[in-house]
């Protein structure tokens, strides 16, 4: 009997590429049109090993991922509000 823990199968080699291919929150963060702000802070966290010393770029990265959900939260009302004026059909 296979003990806790061991019921999953090693991925095969296919699988470990398609992984290192591009990680999903890497993929996310893309997405949202703050992958620079991103990678300046990932770059100053692996230099300074500390977040406390990289504020300048967690601001700038917080900035922009508020700006990106208020805009898509202007993009809903919009379109909820679309939905709900137009007329209805028979």
């Amino acid at each position: 009997m296979a003990r806790p823990g061991h019921a999953r199968s090693r991925p095969s080699l296919a699988e470990d590429e398609d992984e290192e291919a591009e990680d999903p929150v890497d993929a996310m963060i893309s997405r949202t049109g703050c992958a620079a702000q991103h990678r300046e802070l990932q770059e100053c966290m692996a230099a300074q090993q500390d977040w406390r010393h990289c504020q300048p770029q967690v601001r700038a990265f917080g900035e922009c991922m508020a700006r990106r959900q208020r805009a898509e939260e202007l993009r809903r009302e919009s379109g909820s509000r679309q939905a709900h004026n137009s007329p209805a059909r028979d």
